[in-house]
Order: structure tokens, then sequence, then C-alpha cells
């Protein structure tokens, strides 16, 4: 069947929502441009409101498209697989943690090169940081998948071999700044605050924090700390307890704990 589409999806969840639609508003795609497939009848209707094609069956989306991107959890890929072993397959983009592309083409029992990327949720609000692996495909084609995901995020070309620690860090990464932000609206309360003056506080802060950090990259982040804190003052007496309780070390463990669970889900 020939090409209709320049981008099949397999899998209408958030973050296909979030890269897709970023992508049209940012004029890389239109939305005739792309088909997508999902069992759900609700997730259909939101990309068909929105001029976009739509299928229930993943192999029309895979037969129709110029690239074919997995958006759906490894856990229920097994059951995608089956399902699309006997189609001619385009260059195939996944966003699946921790699914090597090994395992990949052997469940779809392609010779199609495989793009792995691993992005995170701030791509829906444009702030996204996406690590991709396109080396197997060629330019022309390479170039398409940046320029996707460019649309939302910061893009990083890196091996395979790098993309669960890209999943502990930047993929599971958001997660860890929303419980330090509720942490730190918590500390605003029992302080005084009311909890919405803390929160506009709160995120201001993590927002200028980052900002400053992009703008002086060359001074060392120690460097950094110091500009803001003063001998004898506050913000030591803050550092103090943060470093006794071994918060910047639970950090790093805990990144390594999601290494491990990617690589686990690989295997």
């Amino acid at each position: 069947m020939e090409n209709q589409c320049k981008l099949g999806v397999v899998g209408g969840g958030f973050m296909a929502r979030a890269i897709v639609l970023g992508a049209v508003e940012r004029g890389f795609l239109s939305p005739h441009e792309v088909i997508v497939s999902d069992p759900s009848d609700a997730c259909r209707d939101f990309f068909a409101a929105r001029g976009f094609q739509t299928t229930i069956l993943n192999r029309i989306a895979a037969e129709r498209s110029r690239f074919l991107l997995l958006s759906v959890k490894p856990q229920t890929f097994a059951e995608v697989a089956s399902g699309l072993k006997d189609v001619r397959l385009p260059p195939v983009i996944s966003i699946m943690a921790g699914m090597q592309k090994a395992k990949i083409k052997a469940a779809l029992e392609t010779n199609a090169p495989i793009a792995r990327v691993m992005p995170n949720l701030p791509c829906s609000v444009g702030m996204g940081a996406a690590a991709i692996d396109a080396f197997d495909l060629a330019p022309d084609d390479a170039g398409f998948v940046f320029g996707l995901f460019s649309a939302t995020s910061t893009v990083l070309a890196l091996p395979e071999e790098k993309l669960n620690a890209v999943t502990a860090l930047s993929g599971s990464g958001p997660a860890y700044v929303y419980l330090i932000l509720q942490a730190l609206i918590d500390g605003g309360v029992r302080c005084g605050l009311e909890e919405a003056d803390a929160r506009l506080l709160a995120i201001q802060t993590l927002k200028g924090g980052a900002a400053m950090a992009e703008a002086h990259a060359d001074t060392p982040l120690e460097e950094l700390i110091a500009a803001v804190s003063s001998k004898g003052g506050t913000t030591l007496a803050a550092l103090e307890v943060l470093r006794r309780n071994e918060v910047p070390e639970s950090i790093v463990r805990a990144m390594q704990a999601a290494e491990k669970r990617a690589e686990e889900l690989s295997k």
C-alpha cells in the first residue's frame, strides 16, 4: 500500500499526544500527515477531532506511513508486535523505556531500521529533553526523527547503551523535580506561608535556579551554591541539614535504582 502519511503512531497516550501535537503546533507536521492507532474510542476521537487520521488497527497505521512511532508500554509490546509481524514496516521510532533495538527487531520480525528515543514529560509544554539513537537510519530519515523531537525538546544524540542512564536522569527526572517542589511548598507552609504563595515562590525558584545554571554553564555548581550562601547565614544552615541527611547521595541512589529497572525491562 502506498504511504499516505509521514508518521504513523501506535498508541495515542499522553506522551504521543505531546510529541505529535507539539510537532503540529510548531509546523513540523500537519494533522493530515499523521495517522494514530489506538484501541480506545476516546483516544481516537481526541485525535480525529483535531484533524488526524485514526484507526483501531495498528497494521493500518504501519502500512500507510513513512515512519512508525511506537508509543506503547514495554509490558504491552509483545501483543502489539504480534499484530505487525507480517507487515513490511517503515523505519521505526521507539520511545519504550529499556526496550533494546535488537529485541524490537526480533519481536517485529523485521529488518526495518530502528531509532530509539528517550523523551520526557515536559515535552508537553515544549520544554522536554530527548536523547536519540538514530544511528541505524539513513541521514535523511535520522533528520526526520531529530526534527520531530526538536519541536518539543532539547535533543541529544547518544548511542543505545547510554539510554538507560538517560531514562534514570531526564526520563524519570521530572518526578524527582515534582517531589522536591512539593517539599519546598510544604516547607514554606510550615514556615508560615499560604500554600498558593509557597507554590508560586517554589516554582519560580526552581525555574530561576535552572535558568542561572544554564546561563552560567561554565561555572561549577559549587560556585553557584556559594553565591547564594554567606558565612553563618540561612542558606548554610539549610545545606548542613541536607548534606547531613545525605539528600544529594539519596538522589544519586534513586537514579541508580531507575537505571537498574530500565536494564531489567530490557531483558
